[in-house]
């Protein structure tokens, strides 16, 4: 069993910044990916950032030169950096952990953090 923490979201105004963090504890190995998900109402899930164990990371199209995903293995913990904010950008925010063990996958999400970017 993995546990995932989000931490970090809030209010800001268009343009700030925001700093998200996801501590990770449990069965941490096999972990391969973790990464972040939101959700804005009346809308489905999308994928925002991801990153392997090996750091390799994925950036969706619309937070590209805005968001940062990183990773400190040591920690068990995922942040994604959140500059020049936009409105559209108001979600809840979801972490996320999968991995196989064996021939089983795995997939663990957290409860998420609301961010709310005002115009």
């Amino acid at each position: 069993q993995v546990r995932l923490v989000e931490s970090g979201g809030g209010l800001v105004q268009a343009g700030g910044s925001l700093r998200l963090s996801c501590a990770a504890s449990g069965s941490l190995f096999n972990i391969n990916t973790m990464g972040w998900y939101r959700q804005a109402p009346g809308k489905q899930r999308e994928l925002v950032a991801t990153i392997t164990s090996g750091g390799k990371t994925h950036d969706a199209d619309s937070v590209k030169g805005r968001f940062t995903i990183s990773r400190d293995n040591a920690k068990n913990t995922v942040y994604l950096q959140m500059n020049s904010l936009k409105p559209e950008d108001t979600a809840s925010y979801t972490c996320n952990a999968n991995g196989f063990r064996g021939t089983s996958y795995f997939n663990y999400w957290g409860q998420g953090t609301q961010v709310t970017v005002s115009s």
